[in-house]
């Protein structure tokens, strides 16, 4: 009998069936992989699984016996953990806060010292450093996602549920949990592993089992398959993985950064020294762990932050600390990291959101009040041209699903036009069929000359597209790499603090 039985799991919600009669068999000790596009129904399994749901049909069966999970709790008493895709963090919490939050105590005070030492211990063990004492809401999406890693290894669940947990981490930390979640696996814990990266996959499932609209599809031991058919399976055609491009010439230099500095959300500094220069249909790769100086990188040359030293200038124009409508109609486009606190408002509709710091301006507004009919044709067009799946220009944009979302902001900002465009994190948290479309949009504005920042964590995505890559540490630049026969290892060890000739 297999360890975890889900069976004829249905879910429905006004207007659409998310789990469709699933059954999902997981045997103990195996590392289970879960796959579907966005909207295929995974999160919302585990949702029921961890007691955030409650199913319209269908049981759950754990070591054969059939269980109720009505909510957490009775997850964590059964000894299932997770982490979310979402976080499940309390904003003006510290991380240490957020870590024990609802540790069980014998009825006396709580030793906040004993526990902060062993989260300590447990974060150097995975090599997750973080700042015990920050605040959640000081934190990029990168650190956050790292405090929800910790915080599901702290309470050691016999059923591990991972959803999307590398995103943060480089080559030599995600080999690292590797190691760990093998170690657990031998020690006969059971992990479900939800990833859109198919190399992971490939590297660290037992067995995998495949999602769309909402039904299981099939389930599969590893070696039966390959990455191509894998893919092939989960949105039912052939996906590119590969992506030539041709060779940039020595075009001008559109953007020119020169020992760039900026201070975080907590007034520390953020970023130092930082110098480079930006080709016209260039894409330049920035690598490096979460929360070194990423973020407050892409806030600074965009608008949203102030530099405390330094200079930017597009062509001959200096855009040092101006600000964001300045910025923006210099000529630089911004896909921000956070798509839905700050790339989108989600309590906006489809249309007012494809006309965002352009509502101010003609052909949507004359006179300060809004053409309707305008604003209705502008976004038709985009809605077709990008494919977004929304049903019409007035529906809601917090229901749709992150890769429309991503769609949106890029349909918003590439019909602009813009000289630069700034691309953080473009496809985290997207299926493959979203990456894709995002990676080819990308390299369409490359060819059309656009010069692309392109800031991401997914290292198989900056060598997918970069020409050249810099790489990042505690606000510094390590290295800049032309991409040709890029050692791995050497990105690897820059990403930690080692620093290498620049050679490009």
């Amino acid at each position: 009998m297999s360890f975890l039985e889900m069976k004829q799991i249905t879910k429905r919600f006004p207007g659409m069936i998310a789990n469709d009669q699933v059954d999902l068999s997981v045997q103990k000790g195996d590392i289970h992989a879960l796959l579907g596009e966005n909207g295929a129904g995974k999160t919302t399994l585990m949702n029921i699984l961890y007691g955030f749901y409650q199913p319209d049909e269908g049981e759950i069966y754990l070591q054969g016996n059939r269980v109720q999970i009505k909510s957490p709790i009775d997850a964590m008493n059964l000894g299932i953990g997770m982490i979310h895709q979402h976080f499940m963090l309390v904003s003006a919490f510290t991380v240490l806060e957020n870590i024990i939050l609802g540790t069980k105590s014998d009825g006396s005070l709580l030793d906040l010292r004993h526990e902060r030492e062993k989260v300590i211990e447990l974060s150097n063990q995975y090599g997750l450093t973080i700042d015990l004492d920050a605040k959640i809401w000081q934190l990029s999406l990168g650190e956050r996602q790292r405090v929800e890693i910790i915080k599901a290894l702290y309470r050691r669940a016999n059923l591990l549920i991972l959803d999307e947990p590398t995103a943060v981490l480089t080559p030599m930390e995600t080999r690292g949990l590797f190691k760990t979640l093998r170690s657990m696996k031998d020690e006969s814990h059971t992990i479900l592993f939800i990833s859109h990266k198919l190399n992971e996959i490939f590297q660290i499932a037992d067995r995998i089992t495949v999602l769309r609209d909402g039904r299981a599809i099939s389930t599969f031991n590893r070696s039966d398959i390959n990455k191509k058919e894998l893919a092939k399976m989960m949105v039912g055609r052939d996906v590119t993985f590969e992506y030539p491009r041709k060779e940039i010439e020595d075009s001008e230099i559109i953007l020119s950064v020169r020992d760039l500095a900026a201070l975080n959300d907590k007034n520390m500094n953020a970023i130092e020294n930082i110098s480079f220069e930006l080709r016209k249909g260039e894409i330049l790769g920035v690598a490096g762990v979460s929360g070194n100086g990423q973020r407050e990188l892409a806030e600074v040359i965009s608008g949203l932050r102030k530099a405390t030293r330094g200079h930017i200038h597009l062509k001959d124009k200096d855009i040092t600390n101006k600000n964001r409508k300045q910025i923006l109609h210099s000529g630089v486009g911004f896909i921000p990291e956070d798509r839905t606190n700050i790339g989108l408002i989600m309590d906006f509709s489809v249309s007012e959101n494809a006309i965002l710091e352009d509502h101010d301006n003609g052909p949507f507004s004359r006179n300060y009040v809004l053409d309707g009919n305008e604003i209705k044709s502008f976004t038709e067009r985009l809605i077709s041209e990008y494919n977004i799946k929304a049903p019409s220009i007035s529906y809601s944009t917090k229901l749709l699903s992150g890769g429309n979302l991503q769609k949106l902001l890029l349909a918003r900002e590439l019909t602009r036009k813009p000289q630069v465009l700034i691309a953080a994190q473009p496809t985290r948290g997207l299926d493959v069929a979203a990456t894709e479309f995002v990676h080819e949009t990308l390299l369409e504005q490359r060819e059309c000359g656009t010069a692309i920042l392109l800031i991401s964590e997914d290292l198989e995505e900056i060598l997918a597209l970069s020409d050249r890559i810099m790489v990042i540490y505690e606000g510094k630049i390590m290295g800049m790499l032309a991409n040709k026969n890029v050692d791995l290892g050497e990105v690897g060890m820059m990403m930690t603090g080692t620093v290498y000739e620049a050679r490009a």
